[in-house]
């Protein structure tokens, strides 16, 4: 694997800026990744493992871009719990970690960095070089990812009966002997507009 410092710099291209939620993703996905047996993530072991996020915030483009996980190859998974951790799961021998960035890690970058006035550039600072058990939570964990959610091809597709959209990967919802979506059974997050054809 390339070295934090080229790691940081390349993460920090893609999502725009430096900042301390890339210090700590870079920190929290060679830590994730080294946890579990990889040693190559972008090349020979990009099948062999996951990540789970729980926040989209800096830290989650970091990750991306260390593991070469993404949405689109179903490697990356997203939980919406808006908390700075991360899950790395060895697809093969199910080894999983779940590392969460220490919130009194903010304060402890005073004594690290005390000689930097703006508390934003010393935790930035002070990330890079905090001892990683000051920095994070490691907790070895067990998790089962469904069939439905591994990388690859989709398991199936079925059309809605309501609206026709087709729905990938066991999304759907049996309701009253009906095959429906999501957003046919739940509501959608938009409101569609009718066309004025007049």
């Amino acid at each position: 694997m390339e070295s934090f410092e080229d790691l940081l710099e390349e993460s920090t291209a893609i999502h725009g800026h430096i900042c301390a939620g890339q210090v700590i993703g870079v920190r929290m996905a060679i830590l994730g990744l080294a946890s579990i047996g990889i040693d190559d993530p972008r090349g020979a072991d990009r099948k062999k493992f996951t990540v789970i996020v729980e926040i989209d915030r800096c830290a989650t483009d970091a990750i991306q871009t260390v593991t070469g996980c993404s949405l689109g190859k179903r490697s990356l998974k997203w939980l919406d719990y808006g908390i700075m951790a991360a899950s790395f799961v060895h697809l093969e021998d199910g080894r999983a970690v779940r590392i969460t960035a220490r919130e009194e890690a903010r304060k402890l970058a005073e004594k690290y960095c005390p000689e930097i006035e703006d508390r934003y550039q010393r935790q930035l600072a002070a990330y890079r070089v905090m001892d990683q058990d000051e920095l994070f939570t490691i907790q070895r964990v067990h998790l089962t990812i469904p069939e439905e959610d591994l990388p690859g091809r989709p398991l199936r597709r079925v059309r809605c009966e309501q609206c026709g959209d087709w729905v990938q990967d066991c999304r759907e919802i049996i309701q009253e002997g009906r095959t429906l979506c999501k957003p046919c059974v739940h509501g959608r997050y938009y409101t569609p507009i009718e066309e004025d054809r007049s």
